[in-house]
């Protein structure tokens, strides 16, 4: 498998190659389509001054000689003869016809009609065709002359500086990518190490990446999810633990009394109180496996759960009468004011918040203690408060309350059996609805639970 780093260099090298490729070709076309007309008219009218010069001057060799060392190459053709100054011509393969066409008095636009290569600049064709000729009369003799520049003479030093030039910028540019490259890259790589631990389920990782780019945020987001991860992976093995503890301590009890009710000699009443215990760890089982149930439909409905307008102020009334005689029997007294409310919601599950709600308020209160309950509609939402005069929460427990089987002080708690998932469903509910709850408890004074729901 290839790393990531030689990905990007290869990448990079591909790059440059293929910029340098399509620059070329553009360059060419820009110099088939614009330059080389110019460049023909231009060497045309040099060879046009050359030939009528060359008609005044005493010794044509000579004149011609001097005029190529100038930066040309000449070919100087007549019916007899043929001579070249200057450099060589790498081809010399202009047709007789061309030449024929010269010696008659038309001009030759070899550079204009050069055909036309993909990966073969014209200008840089060192070919006789490659030319401009004129006639060039001397002596009452009639010649050709055809000329082009000499491009090895006059660019050589620029052709050597351009080359050092380029293996220089190309050299300090490979070095320039792979330093920066590999900079890039070591942020990536400690990130790849991080999951790597994080796969073997250790979510103590430190990522020192210090960034203000992508790579930076990237960096601060793994490190917010790996916090996130570590908080859900304690709870889940605290969620783990307590449910196989609520779950095992019931099933010992039941199997403690089923082998005590094998005892023939047992009393009627004996065997009746034993029954009913086995009965009561049933419920307490039965209760935990329907709020598990609850919390997993929970953390699996989407927004658009059914929702529905309800009566709400008479669900209220209705869960405070079902209820009135557990109050009375734990001799608690029970206020109420409820303002007429229909609400859109899911009433089902509302009606498991109240019913948490309003149990809390009578298990956890004092003999001879009080309930209020409360439901106001607002202009943008409604609240609803249960109120008790119970044993209350400490300060440091207010914010573990809704934490998945969290239960307050067990020596305060030791009689009242729960599963800690009460009001961990109570949240969860409430925040489907979009709304918030709130509790104000002082320990050994009473509780208020306060729940808003906005209006939909």
């Amino acid at each position: 498998m290839k790393s990531l780093y030689s990905k990007f260099i290869v990448t990079t090298l591909v790059i440059m190659l293929v910029s340098s490729v399509i620059g070329f070709l553009f360059a060419n076309a820009y110099y088939q389509n614009s330059l080389k007309p110019e460049n023909d008219a231009k060497n045309m009218e040099i060879a046009t001054s050359i030939a009528e010069f060359a008609e005044d001057q005493s010794d044509l060799d000579e004149y011609l000689s001097h005029t190529a060392a100038t930066g040309y190459q000449l070919f100087l053709v007549s019916q007899e003869e043929r001579r070249y100054y200057g450099g060589a011509f790498k081809e010399k393969n202009v047709s007789q016809q061309a030449i024929e066409a010269v010696l008659d008095g038309e001009p030759y636009h070899g550079m204009e009609a050069f055909p036309k290569k993909t990966f073969v600049t014209g200008f840089f064709a060192n070919e006789l065709k490659n030319s401009v000729g004129v006639p060039l009369t001397y002596d009452g003799k009639q010649y050709a002359l055809f000329l082009r520049p000499d491009i090895k003479l006059l660019f050589n030093e620029i052709h050597l500086l351009l080359g050092w030039m380029v293996l220089v910028i190309f050299i300090l540019s490979l070095l320039a990518e792979l330093i920066w490259s590999a900079m890039l890259i070591r942020p990536i790589r400690k990130l790849s190490h991080a999951t790597n631990k994080v796969r073997e389920e250790s979510f103590d990782v430190h990522l020192d990446i210090h960034r203000r780019d992508e790579i930076g945020q990237l960096a601060q987001n793994f490190k917010e999810m790996i916090a996130r991860l570590g908080k859900l992976d304690t709870l889940r093995k605290s969620f783990v633990s307590n449910v196989s503890h609520d779950i095992q301590t019931p099933l010992l009890t039941i199997q403690g009394y089923s082998r005590l009710l094998e005892n023939n000699a047992l009393s009627e009443e004996d065997r009746k109180a034993y029954l009913r215990v086995i009965q009561e760890e049933s419920e307490r089982m039965s209760i935990l496996s329907k709020q598990l149930l609850t919390l997993s439909s929970l953390e699996s409905k989407e927004k658009d759960y059914v929702r529905n307008s309800f009566d709400l102020s008479a669900q209220l009334k209705s869960l405070l009468h079902r209820y009135y005689w557990l109050m009375d029997e734990k001799n608690l007294s029970l206020t109420y004011s409820v303002d007429e409310v229909t609400y859109e919601g899911n009433s089902e599950l509302l009606y498991t918040v109240w019913e948490n709600l309003l149990t809390n308020a009578i298990k956890y209160n004092e003999p001879g203690g009080s309930i209020e309950v409360t439901l106001e509609k607002g202009a943008d939402a409604t609240h609803i408060a249960f109120t008790d005069t119970g044993i209350g929460l400490a300060s440091n427990e207010k914010d573990q309350i809704f934490d998945r089987f969290y239960r307050a002080d067990l020596a305060r708690t030791r009689t009242n059996q729960g599963t800690g998932l009460g009001l961990s469903i109570v949240k969860e509910i409430i925040e489907l609805h979009h709304g918030d709850i709130i509790v104000d408890s002082q320990l050994g004074k009473g509780t208020t639970f306060t729940v808003t729901l906005p209006h939909l």
